[in-house]
């Protein structure tokens, strides 16, 4: 990718911004973030896909320059990142049975048994990732690494990511048409956990909530692997929609006041201060709104948001697996006190914010930047475990 050197890219599209992180890895350090480059997507991107081409180039070149200025990094080839409502995640199991008697599985018989176990996609979609959750060799389970042991039969449980083909396309062109290379690409959700997430709270079993401003995507790890992913089409925009419409102001007026006065919990110490502004119009005087209303409002948003996650983690017997807690990354995570409003939906400790692991200065490691992050450390990942992507999944041992 850059001769000699090890250095991955991370590249995210999102609804907000395009994000640019430039990483540098070997075999016996951590990955180390050398580059970070942003900027602006608005009016580009709608619920996490592309609808405006031009502007989202744009955004890309800034985000390209501003990373490789940081870093001294020439950019020729990234890992993509992924997301959009057309994204699924499915579960399947499969089975292979060992050749001969008393026979050592071998990486072919892993393979053989994470084909069978794919379920069946449209051919509309294509298979982002294949992640193998538990194996079982001569019907015990449990069994992480099923490599060298001697078996008989193997099985699997897997957990399919795909998403619409065309739609996926859409965005390997827009970069290919920029001379970026896309090396691999991944589902957001699938990686957006990576920075902050310990092995030791993925075997208790964790929920990943990731809030963006036009999508919210979400994942379930346990037992180290992840279990169950989604994504809702609604993030930190449709808060100022709802705030918008509701308190009767301009979109740029309650973007301002949800940044300045918002909190996801209405308080009764607070509810009936007022916050005055001028309406910016000749011979119209300053209007006041109350802080009760802008909360409530924020805070039916949000509430309706991790009950629409809850419900698909009961309806997939989930909730009561986990464990570990809750961590929240994307912007919206920064609003006041939604901590305390996920713990009171999912009645599970919500774990320490990425924002408490930032560098120094605050400028790498937060919320906003989590995913980038994340696509670089899954990249290296992936290098270390054997390279590229084969036959629509990654390998197994890359979790």
């Amino acid at each position: 990718m850059f001769g000699a050197s090890k250095i991955v890219v991370g590249l995210e599209i999102g609804t907000s911004k395009v994000c640019v992180v430039v990483a540098e890895w070997d075999e016996s350090a951590p990955v180390e973030i050398i580059g970070l480059g942003l900027a602006s997507t608005s009016g580009g991107v709608r619920k996490g896909e592309i609808v405006n081409s031009e502007v989202v180039e744009d955004a890309v070149r800034l985000a390209l320059a501003e990373a490789e200025s940081q870093s001294d990094v020439e950019i020729d080839s990234v890992y993509l990142g992924i997301t959009g409502s057309h994204i699924r995640g499915i579960n399947g199991s499969g089975m292979h049975l060992i050749s001969s008697v008393d026979r050592e599985i071998d990486r072919e018989d892993v393979c053989h048994v994470i084909t069978s176990a794919q379920p069946k996609i449209s051919s509309d979609y294509r298979v982002l990732h294949t992640v193998g959750q538990v194996f079982r060799v001569d019907g015990q389970g449990g069994v992480k690494n099923p490599l060298g042991r001697m078996a008989s039969r193997l099985e699997v449980d897997v957990h399919v990511v795909s998403g619409h083909r065309n739609r996926i396309q859409n965005s390997l062109r827009l970069i290919d048409g920029l001379g970026i290379k896309v090396d691999d690409f991944a589902f957001n959700g699938r990686v957006m956990a990576l920075p902050v997430l310990t092995p030791h709270l993925g075997e208790q079993g964790v929920l990943v909530i990731d809030i963006g401003a036009g999508t919210s995507e979400y994942a379930v790890y346990l037992g180290g692997s992840i279990r169950h992913c989604g994504i809702l089409a609604v993030g930190g925009e449709h808060v100022t929609n709802d705030l918008a419409v509701g308190l009767k102001l301009t979109r740029s007026r309650a973007e301002s006041l949800k940044l300045d006065h918002g909190s996801a919990i209405c308080e009764l110490s607070s509810a009936h201060r007022t916050v005055n502004y001028s309406r910016g119009i000749v011979g119209v005087g300053a209007k006041q709104i109350l802080i009760g209303d802008l909360r409530r409002i924020i805070n039916v948003r949000l509430e309706e948001l991790f009950k629409l996650v809850r419900a698909d983690l009961e309806s997939k017997n989930l909730m009561g697996k986990i464990n570990g807690g809750i961590l929240l990354s994307g912007g919206v995570s920064r609003t006041p006190q939604i901590n305390e409003l996920a713990h009171s939906v999912f009645q599970l400790n919500v774990l320490t914010n990425s924002e408490n692991h930032a560098d120094a200065d605050g400028k790498i490691l937060r919320p906003e930047t989590l995913t980038s992050i994340g696509l670089a450390e899954h990249a290296v990942r992936q290098i270390k475990a054997g390279g590229r992507r084969k036959k629509g999944f990654f390998s197994w041992l890359a979790r």
